[in-house]
């Protein structure tokens, strides 16, 4: 909890209760969470806890670059504790998000043809690795 405490405060974020929790889930669980599964997970937990607050929070989050807001499908937005601009792989098949280390030549300036870059957003679409080796031993039964 102590390491969580000193990145919120070098954020200026008051790291309390609720605020330490929400990170904590973030931190612990690399799928790209909505609101609704932080929410969730926070109830097991934080039983009064109101999704507002899960809002507002992760809404400070993003706004002090602490989260990264994910747009990738058009039905929610989810939420990636790795802040540092990167891409994104969505599979079509089982709706998993991935990591994918691209490298843009923007990402290290955040600028481009003299305009500040405030937020890089690029990702993929297809079918992951695991869907294409599960539909493989599929075929082959």
């Amino acid at each position: 909890m102590d390491n969580l405490i000193k990145i919120l405060q070098s954020r200026n974020i008051h790291p309390s209760y609720q605020r330490l929790k929400i990170l904590e889930i973030l931190e612990k669980n690399k799928d790209h969470m909505n609101v609704n599964m932080i929410f969730e997970e926070l109830l097991k937990e934080i039983p009064t806890i109101s999704k507002t607050t899960v809002y507002s929070t992760l809404s400070t989050f993003a706004a002090k670059g602490l989260v990264h807001c994910l747009t990738i499908t058009p039905e929610e937005m989810k939420y990636d504790y790795r802040a540092k601009p990167h891409h994104h792989f969505l599979c079509t098949r089982c709706g998993a998000i991935i990591d994918i280390d691209v490298q843009c030549p923007y990402a290290d300036t955040m600028e481009i043809d003299g305009h500040s870059i405030e937020d890089i957003q690029g990702y993929f679409k297809g079918t992951c690795r695991e869907c294409l080796t599960h539909n493989k031993t599929q075929t082959l039964k």
